[in-house]
């Protein structure tokens, strides 16, 4: 079935790092609007807004104080309400963030349930004694006051809901009616699959998330979903995404099927695991041929994929997928050719556009994520040596993806200084200068989006694997009559590839070398083939 949310290429902003209109080192919203002619050019459809609720910024907007206030560092509801409508007049969507498995501790539920308050109470997990849970930004996931304890899988400043509670049901659905009135298109829903804690009891032990088996994918969080769709988001022909933790291809599935009725797709982080061991902090290298692997699987086995990889949790592709040297230009575009020809809804995050790559953090207190100062503690804690604790640190904050876009060579971003360093390499990888260069990772990445819209296959074509082998991809994506063939190879490396017919080749980041059938590190050839009838 053809629907919008297949079509279009998302592009998400983490509106703290987009543009600063007001000088004090904090994008907002009005910084937003100003770019939105930018946006419209590069072609993308919808804009995905990371968190702008009001909240105490202990885990930057993704702990809520109050869902249906703009946070005051970002403007106004009079700024959102002007962005909705110059959205609407360049014909983007917006769809929003939300934090739904836990809030802020400063939010007035969470106030009334501390005080014991009866109506409020029950809305948060309280126990008079912890269990073994341990969270995900490390250690405990319970902490007390008075003479009880309240779950928090995350900061204990984020408590998590209780979704055993019907009225939290009703709360979030006032929500998203909200929202929904006012004319976003939908919803990316965060650790949406942990939000059903089936028991308290202890758990399994194990080296992280010992506790998981209670509260991950529950059949409780099914029974959610299914009410959501049908009493909220139905209404209003809006789409969700869902950001899955832990999922398999089955278990996506279970969420996304249409017979489900449940979620339109989500965020696996399968294919974002595939440089490391056991976690996230704990890296190894690299080998094209496990991403490739991993894409595969989930292209062929998941009913719908949103594709993605980059956002404002992982480093950046380009320094972890790609060579971000000697290969710079030419990794970054065949990273985002291949995010915009496999099945399912692309996403490009802030800056990936121009190919920006992970930033030089020279001491600890230049990082302002909570999670990266918290696994630094626990490392510290373990006599972890400074050196490892800073390699480790370095390849996997969360930082990396948060300093400011810069718009010019000089910064451009806020006339102050920034909330968090800006990237050193600025001057080189800028918005500024890459639109006004034809053969720029901002342009190759508007040609592509241009070249998806054009070719249907690309949006709603089968996928068929042609090659897989050393890091060498080859597939195909056709529709009906029309047929396209993308080439990315992921390698530093020489290739040789016999069946290439220049005449059929619709886009290419280089040069293509046809007299030795070699097939060049990092390129990305898209090539529409002749179909059997001859057209």
């Amino acid at each position: 079935m053809k629907t919008f949310w297949k079509e279009n290429v998302v592009y998400q902003i983490y509106p703290r790092s987009f543009c600063d209109s007001n000088g004090d080192g904090i994008g907002d919203i009005q910084g937003i609007i100003s770019k939105l002619d930018i946006l419209k050019d590069l072609g993308v459809d919808i804009l995905w807004l990371s968190p702008v609720y009001q909240s105490p910024n202990h885990d930057f907007g993704y702990d809520v104080r109050d869902y249906l206030e703009i946070n005051p560092e970002y403007g106004t509801m009079e700024d959102m309400d002007e962005l909705l409508s110059a959205c609407q007049k360049r014909g983007l969507k917006i769809i929003m963030d939300l934090v739904i498995n836990h809030t802020s501790d400063e939010h007035q539920w969470f106030i009334k349930s501390k005080q014991n308050d009866p109506v409020y109470r029950d809305y948060y997990i309280w126990r008079n004694q912890p269990n073994n849970w341990s969270g995900f930004f490390s250690g405990t996931t319970w902490e007390k006051y008075e003479d009880a304890y309240y779950l928090h899988l995350f900061l204990k400043e984020q408590p998590d809901l209780n979704w055993k509670n019907p009225k939290v049901l009703e709360e979030i659905k006032k929500i998203m009616h909200f929202w929904l009135k006012k004319g976003i298109s939908g919803f990316r829903l965060d650790v949406i699959n942990i939000i059903y804690k089936t028991s308290l009891e202890n758990g399994k032990k194990h080296i992280a998330l010992t506790g998981k088996e209670h509260y991950h994918s529950q059949e409780g969080c099914h029974e959610i979903l299914k009410t959501l769709r049908r009493e909220v988001m139905d209404k209003y022909e809006a789409f969700t995404v869902g950001e899955t933790v832990l999922v398999t291809v089955d278990q996506a599935n279970d969420l996304i099927h249409p017979s489900r009725n449940e979620l339109d797709m989500v965020f696996s982080f399968e294919h974002m695991e595939v440089d490391q061991v056991n976690n996230k902090w704990f890296k190894t290298k690299f080998k094209p041929q496990k991403l490739i692997d991993t894409l595969i699987r989930w292209q062929i086995g998941a009913y719908w994929n949103a594709n993605y990889l980059e956002n404002h949790d992982q480093p950046r592709s380009v320094s972890r997928f790609g060579n971000d040297q000697t290969y710079h230009h030419e990794s970054a575009t065949a990273l985002i050719a291949m995010l915009l020809t496999l099945k399912g809804t692309p996403f490009i995050y802030q800056g990936q556009e121009i190919g920006m790559k992970n930033g030089v953090f020279k001491n600890m207190e230049d990082y302002k994520d909570p999670e990266t100062h918290r696994i630094e503690s626990l490392m510290r804690n373990l006599y972890f040596p400074k050196g490892l604790r800073k390699r480790l640190i370095h390849k996997t904050s969360r930082d990396h993806a948060r300093m400011p876009i810069p718009w010019t060579a000089e910064g451009g971003f806020s006339i102050s200084k920034p909330w968090i360093q800006m990237n050193d390499l600025m001057g080189d990888i800028n918005v500024e200068n890459q639109m006004n260069d034809p053969k720029s990772i901002w342009n190759q990445t508007k040609t592509l989006i241009k070249l998806r819209k054009s070719n249907e296959s690309l949006s709603y074509g089968t996928f068929e694997v042609i090659s897989r082998k050393h890091g060498l991809f080859i597939y195909e994506r056709s529709l009906a009559n029309e047929k396209i063939q993308i080439l990315i190879n992921l390698t530093p490396s020489y290739k040789t590839w016999l069946n290439l017919n220049e005449k059929d080749v619709i886009w290419s980041n280089q040069p293509i070398d046809l007299v030795n059938k070699q097939i060049k590190p990092y390129i990305a050839i898209i090539s529409k083939l002749a179909s059997k009838n001859g057209r």
